[in-house]
């Protein structure tokens, strides 16, 4: 037997609703609203500049060794193979060069 695919189909499982009740539906401004816990939505966002106090280092930080320099422009901590140039004191890395 051939099947039109075109053909609208319904089920009888399906619940029909009124004109009357999808205008009022319509005009219901939550009806779209997804019910969502506000505390638990607010948990999981991470606030940029938020105060960070309580939580833990977990990177072990090591002090500055004697074969690395501090770049004067960037202020990031750099190997000696990577000092471009040395002005007034100031080392500057081949980056910032």
């Amino acid at each position: 037997m051939a099947t039109d695919y075109d053909a609208p189909r319904k089920n009888d499982e399906e619940n029909e609703d009124s004109i009357e009740e999808l205008k009022s539906r319509r005009n219901d401004k939550n009806s779209g609203k997804v019910d969502e816990d506000e505390v638990e939505a607010a948990e999981s966002f991470e606030l940029p500049g938020a105060d960070l106090s309580h939580e833990e280092l977990t990177v072990r930080v090591l002090p500055r060794q004697a074969d690395e320099f501090t770049c004067a422009s960037c202020f990031l901590v750099k190997q000696r193979s990577q000092v471009a140039k040395e002005v007034n004191g100031l080392v500057y890395c081949v980056d910032c060069a």
